[in-house]
């Protein structure tokens, strides 16, 4: 059975940092593309970050590109999003993905197999 659990979520103000953590079971991360999604209320969920199997290649919406970084630890098999200089508008559920390595584009829902249950990133001015 695959889980993807997502902790490190919380209350943080405008500037601050946080890392989220994506602990994996069921699969090995190295096989999978895997991609972090975000989503507001009243909002579609929207693509945050993503990174390949590898961990070569990384992805980032335009929002949040030189202060967010998506990384992966294979031994740990747990998926990171360290975020830099939040800002409110950075607010709402985080969840994380993964995909079977070589599938469609990673910045879209569909393409991912498997989601977490999210985390509250909450971030005040």
């Amino acid at each position: 059975q695959v889980q993807l659990v997502e902790s490190g979520g919380g209350l943080v103000q405008a500037g601050g940092s946080l890392r989220l953590s994506c602990a994996v079971s069921g699969l090995t991360i190295n096989n999978y593309d895997l991609g972090w999604f975000r989503q507001a209320p009243g909002k579609e969920r929207e693509f945050v970050a993503a990174i390949g199997w590898s961990g070569a290649n990384t992805y980032y919406v335009d929002s949040v590109k030189g202060r967010f970084t998506i990384s992966m630890d294979n031994v740990k098999n747990t998926l990171y999003l360290q975020m830099n200089s939040l800002k409110p508008e950075d607010t709402a559920v985080y969840y994380c993905a993964a995909v079977k390595k070589g599938g469609e584009s990673l910045y879209y829902p569909r393409s991912y197999d498997y989601w977490g249950q999210g985390t509250q990133v909450t971030v005040s001015s």
